[in-house]
Order: structure tokens, then sequence, then C-alpha cells
């Protein structure tokens, strides 16, 4: 345990717990002090979705890899809804910050670019877990989801939370005003989210979109949480897990550099 009389802060060893600690304290509880918008409303929309596809299609549809069509899609409407959270929690925090002009709040204590990230970071995967885990007992009660390989699940969900958490912190970095960050949202993360296999398997795809769809680290979280859920997938999990992990390093080393600059963070 280290003293900084300069920052008056107590440290162990090279790491500010007690600062990063409290940073994720507050992103969580950010989330949970409006849990209706942030975490009700998500699962009331999945729920929605559900109900609709079960009305419009019910068993007319025919089985999907070897499951009924709504097992099939419900591991993927739980982690499009994991991805819009995961991605609101950060960029939501930051861009408030940065307009409301308390941005300086978070800059000022003695907490270096990794400790920042891990704080935010911190606050995307809690509420990714929730969420999930909510939508994960929704479907195992009432579709039958047998969910034969729940640590790949979980592990996808954890992994999806950080990379959109990160895209989140990016989002909300660059943006300086809130109709910058809506339009990421609209034209970039829906759109991959709903164009990843949600709704369906990629085999159906003509070649050319395959291989396209093949590129998109989306689709990986999707086809992971699917596998888990199931106990079947488009790709080897394997594959998928070592392609979101790799999109993870690429949004976190931006971010953690960003960060370190203080990049359209200080005046």
């Amino acid at each position: 345990m280290t003293d900084n009389p300069e920052m008056g802060v107590r440290r162990f060893g090279a790491v500010n717990w007690l600062g990063t600690w409290t940073l994720a304290r507050r992103e969580v509880q950010r989330f949970i002090n409006v849990w209706t918008q942030t975490v009700m409303a998500p699962l009331i929309n999945a729920a929605l979705l559900l109900l609709i596809f079960t009305i419009a299609i019910g068993s007319r549809r025919g089985d999907v890899m070897g499951v009924p069509f709504l097992e099939f899609i419900a591991p993927g409407i739980l982690t499009m809804t994991v991805i819009q959270n995961a991605f609101a929690n950060t960029s939501s925090s930051i861009a408030s910050a940065k307009v409301q002009g308390n941005i300086v709040d978070t800059l000022m204590p003695p907490l270096s670019p990794a400790e920042l990230l891990v704080g935010y970071l911190a606050g995307a995967v809690a509420r990714g877990l929730l969420v999930a885990l909510v939508i994960a007992i929704g479907a195992w009660l009432f579709l039958d989801v047998a969910w034969p390989h729940p640590l790949w699940s979980l592990t996808f969900v954890v992994a999806g939370s950080v990379v959109l958490g990160g895209l989140g912190m990016i989002g909300g970095i660059y943006a300086n005003k809130f109709d910058q960050l809506a339009a990421l949202t609209n034209f970039v993360i829906t759109p991959l989210a709903f164009l990843s296999g949600t709704f369906y398997s990629i085999e159906a795809l003509p070649p050319p979109v395959q291989m396209i769809s093949h590129l998109n680290p989306f689709f990986y979280m999707i086809d992971g949480v699917r596998y888990g859920a199931i106990g079947v997938s488009d790709s080897s999990p394997w594959l998928g897990l070592a392609m979101v992990l790799g999109a993870a390093a690429v949004i976190l080393g931006l971010v953690w550099t960003w960060l370190k600059r203080g990049y359209r963070l200080k005046a």
C-alpha cells in the first residue's frame, strides 16, 4: 500500500482500487436509480417482440436449426437487448456529463485511463448481465429454452457487453450533443444488431452476404449466446469468442488512447 500526498489518495500497489470501485458503483447506481427506463423498458420491448412473433407466426413457422422458431430467436433477442443496453449505459453517461459540463468531476480524481475504462465498463457489464438474466429466465420458463451450455452464453454476454460498452464510450467521447449519439445508435448499432442473425440463420443468406456477416462481431455475439441456449450455432463458439475478443481489444485500445490524451474531453 502506498500514499500519494500530492493527490491525497491511498493506493494499493499501482492501482487506485477505491477510485475505480467508486466509479463502477456510480455507473451501476446510475441505471439502477431509473430502473423503469433502463431495465424494465428493454425487458418489455423484448417480451413484445416475442409476443408479436408468437401471434404473427406461431407454430406455422417450421423449425430452424432443429428447434422451434421462437426458441431460435429468443437468444437473438436477448443478445440484441444486451447490446443496446450496454452501449446506452456508457454512451449516455459520458455524453450527459459532457453536455452538462460536469465531466471534469470524473477526470479530476487520480484515476488512470485504464481505471476510468474499467469503471465505466463495469456499469455496462452489470446492466447487460441483469437484462440477460431476466430474459433468460423468461425464455426458460415460457419458451422451454433448455440452455445446455449456460457458461458459453454467459461468456458471450459479458464479452458483448464489454465490446458495446467500449463502443458506447467511443460514441460518448466523440459526440458533443445527443443528436450525434442518437445517429450512431440508429444508423450503426441497431442495424448491425438486427442484421446479425437475430431472427434467422445466416445459412439462409446468399454466399456473398454470408461472407459479410462473418466479418461482423455482432453476429458472433448472437451466435455464441444461441449456442449456449439451444446447443447449435452457425459457427464454432471458439471462433466466435476469438472474433469478439479481437474486436474488444481494438475498441478498448482506442478508448484507452482517447482517455489518455483527453480527446474531446478536456477543453
